[in-house]
């Protein structure tokens, strides 16, 4: 089977990771993937086992996400738009897949509608049927019209919906407006993530406060604040993992005490956790299920920039268990950071989460059966 799945990341990497993953499963089990990734690209990713197609990538102007910028920093205008678009579906004409995924859309990614309604006009022309793919809690709908489009474009092109959660912990009700007709067509695969990362083979991050932000560009408030705190937890050693340019590498760096190690962006962050002594970071989905899978103590600090609530929401579901604790943005001092990090670390050991985490091969079995639902119908 052929399979295509297509992200646009604006800001963080998130999606374009879980996308990733995904990918991967698919090809694990024997399958054939093109990922389309219209967003910016992302060189600590590894794309091996896929196809990558690269359109001409767009980002957010930070967190106003009505204004998508070219890779040179400019308004992106209709003609780039239209590349894109024709980019996009000249890939699925060659790609000719056996099924199509769209990461997020038709639940985000509005702004995107005309050239993800171009693919999904040529994947019904096609005959190939079609699945989202959405993370455990969407940005909730400002308006009753946003979720009215969403449902009526899972029924007239979709043929169902994955939502990668587990549903007594995280149900899609918890941030979007189920309606009947959109919940007959969710399939709960339980949390995409990669397989729990095994110690690190050097012992890097050990007894350390982990400081990260995603592999974006987001965070420095949280970099700040961590500075501060650091300079003031002499007896510990703190790390940056540091998303974004070099520019901003090299900043931190300068400005870090004796006791702060500021590291770009590194593929062995996973490992470094499990024998870390606290992780401090944002809430997005991938992140937390890094914290969850390894059992290291957190401090949850969710993005909540442009009246986001996505990660406050997650934050606060998981604050109840042991060795977790939130601080929002607003509250965000390095004192008061400091403070949370010393409290989680005497708290009591968390065991690993390993139960639920096999999004990625669920995924992969409900979407052959719903292929081979579709050719038998």
């Amino acid at each position: 089977m052929k399979v295509m799945i297509v992200v646009t990341h604006l800001l963080g990497t998130g999606h374009l990771t879980r996308a990733l993953t995904l990918g991967r499963a698919f090809a694990a089990a024997g399958d054939q993937v093109v990922l389309v990734s219209g967003g910016a690209p992302v060189g600590h990713l590894d794309f091996d086992g896929v196809d990558l197609v690269q359109l001409p990538p767009l980002t957010s102007d930070g967190v106003d996400f009505s204004r998508l910028l070219t890779a040179e920093g400019a308004v992106a205008d209709a003609v780039y738009l239209d590349a894109r678009q024709g980019a996009l579906t000249d890939a699925f004409a060659r790609a000719r897949p056996d099924l199509l995924i769209t990461e997020l859309f038709p639940f985000g990614r509005r702004i995107l509608r005309a050239e993800f309604t171009a693919l999904l006009d040529a994947a019904k022309a096609a005959t190939v049927p079609v699945l989202s793919s959405v993370r455990d809690i969407l940005a909730p709908p400002s308006k009753p019209a946003k979720a009215a489009l969403a449902d009526d474009l899972v029924a007239a092109y979709y043929s169902g919906v994955l939502v990668h959660s587990v549903a007594e912990i995280a149900a899609l009700e918890l941030s979007w407006p189920v309606s009947d007709r959109l919940k007959k067509r969710l399939y709960y695969t339980g949390f995409v993530a990669p397989a729990a990362p095994e110690a690190h083979p050097d012992g890097i991050g050990a007894g350390e406060v982990l400081v990260s932000a995603g592999g974006g560009s987001v965070g420095d408030h949280l970099f700040d604040a961590a500075l501060g705190a650091a300079a003031l937890d002499k007896g510990r050693n703190w790390r940056f993992l540091v998303g974004g340019s070099t520019a901003r590498v090299a900043d931190l760096r300068a400005r870090a005490p004796a006791n702060c190690t500021v590291d770009a962006a590194r593929p062995d962050f996973r490992q470094m956790l499990r024998a870390a002594a606290v992780s401090v970071s944002m809430c997005g989905y991938n992140t937390a299920l890094d914290v969850l899978q390894t059992g290291v103590r957190a401090v949850f600090v969710p993005f909540d920039a442009g009246d986001e609530v996505e990660q406050g929401l997650r934050a606060d579901a998981l604050a109840v268990q042991a060795g977790i604790a939130v601080l929002r943005a607003g509250d965000l001092t390095a004192e008061s950071l400091l403070d949370r990090v010393r409290n989680v670390a005497d708290a009591a050991p968390r065991a690993p989460l390993v139960a639920g985490v096999d999004g990625a091969a669920e995924t992969v079995r409900i979407a052959r059966r719903i292929v081979e639902d579709h050719h038998a119908g």
